[in-house]
């Protein structure tokens, strides 16, 4: 038995090291882009700084690359981690979604921050400074829902809301 545990041990012990050869692409774009958030709507650099603190790494084309990542397999979790998260909303891209998604998108801002579903606790633990404060929370839940208005005061109903 104990020759079959240090077996297992020493086989965990290499495929953990061979595994760090793989290397996520990774989530770094410095390029501005060109379908931003902000490139269609007003966004308060308050509520902007607290989008890009708090949820732009998992949220957008540029995460900051921090050293745990080139660690795998933790690498590899977070990276699809982004990439699922990226394919919720993605800050970079906000301006291409369909004007009923946009309206949608910014109705999950609101429901994520109220239910604190979000910013994810697995990423506040080593993020400290991406923990949002009640008054943080506020100020992006009232401009979603300012946003919100702004569309409906442009758009057609119709072209926001999905007739049931």
């Amino acid at each position: 038995m104990k020759k079959r545990i240090k077996q297992f041990g020493i086989v965990l012990l290499v495929a953990l090291v061979a595994i760090q050869i793989i290397r996520p692409e990774g989530n770094t774009n410095p390029v501005v882009a060109a379908n931003a958030l902000n490139a269609k709507f007003t966004v308060p650099e308050d509520v902007d700084n607290i989008l890009r603190t708090s949820c732009y790494d998992c949220h957008s084309n540029n995460s900051v690359p921090m050293w745990y990542m080139q660690i795998q397999p933790i690498g590899m979790w977070i990276d699809h981690h982004i990439e699922e998260g990226k394919g919720e909303i993605n800050f970079d891209e906000f301006s291409a979604y369909s004007l009923r998604r946009q309206y949608h998108k910014f109705e999950e801002i609101e429901e994520m921050l109220v239910e604190d579903e979000m910013p994810l606790t697995s990423y506040t633990i080593v993020h400290g400074d991406a923990k949002l404060s009640v008054d943080q929370k506020k100020k992006v839940t009232d401009w979603a829902e300012a946003m919100r208005d702004t569309m409906k005061a442009h758009n057609p109903i119709d072209s926001l809301i999905r007739k049931k």
